[in-house]
């Protein structure tokens, strides 16, 4: 197939990073297999209307790609296999492309946390990001082009004590992304993490905003479109040569 593929995890909300990065691999003429699940949405305070997913999906086809998507909850253990064969099925071929951009984030600190949220954190975060990159790699048929996209928080350049199962379970991730760099080059895969930092995805609160924006030096909180753009150059054939980075693309935020 001519045509590259890319499987983008965690994509269900019109203000999502998933959706803007989807969006800027279309437009370089890559086709999209996207997942979501609704569930979590629903438990966080930004919610989600349940037409989300299939708006993002007619976006995507109105750019004149191919487009499928499935809502699928990753932490269970069959479901990367019934994933990457829906991947196939769908769009005739393996894809040259992952980008892990599903999360689990919810409020942890000393007092709050326990065993179960921190099942769930390194459940989703750790166990199905670390599975399915793995999964990726073994599939993967082609001869160069891979390009394996991890998102993280910047976990490694500050604390966030509030979220104690998060950033430790995302934290890994980033130690994932350099461990096997070197390890899957020969097989023309590259793989790095981006940072977008703090992002207007609909999380921050109207009383937050303006105290947020304040701590970059352009004054305003980062989009969904700049951590797209990076993710889309990563992924271009212009970046072949970039593999086991850590990218923190926030702004010059301030801690």
């Amino acid at each position: 197939m001519s045509q590259k593929i890319a499987l983008v995890t965690g994509v269900s909300r019109l203000k999502g990073i998933g959706r803007a990065i989807c969006q800027e691999l279309a437009r370089q003429n890559i086709a999209i297999f996207f997942t979501y699940w609704t569930t979590y949405d629903h438990q966080m305070p930004w919610k989600i209307a349940p037409n989300e997913p299939e708006i993002i999906q007619q976006e995507l086809l109105q750019l004149g790609v191919p487009c499928a998507c499935q809502e699928l909850d990753l932490t269970k253990e069959n479901a990367i296999k019934q994933l990457l064969d829906a991947v196939e099925q769908e769009l005739g071929a393996t894809p040259n492309i992952l980008v892990n951009n599903a999360t689990y984030s919810t409020y942890t600190d000393i007092n709050s946390l326990s065993f179960k949220e921190l099942d769930k954190h390194y459940q989703l975060n750790m166990r199905a990001t670390t599975m399915l990159t793995m999964a990726f790699i073994k599939r993967f048929s082609y001869l160069k082009g891979g390009r394996i996209i991890n998102l993280t928080s910047g976990q490694s350049l500050g604390a966030m004590s509030n979220e104690i199962a998060y950033a430790i379970t995302k934290g890994a991730i980033e130690t994932l992304t350099y461990t096997i760099a070197q390890t899957i080059a020969a097989q023309g895969i590259t793989i790095n993490a981006v940072n977008p930092g703090p992002s207007d995805t609909g999380w921050i609160a109207n009383k937050d905003y303006e105290a947020l924006r304040q701590q970059f030096p352009l004054k305003r909180i980062g989009q969904p479109e700049d951590a797209a753009r990076l993710v889309g150059f990563l992924c271009s054939e212009a970046a072949e040569w970039i593999t086991g980075q850590i990218i923190h693309s926030e702004g010059g935020f301030i801690r």
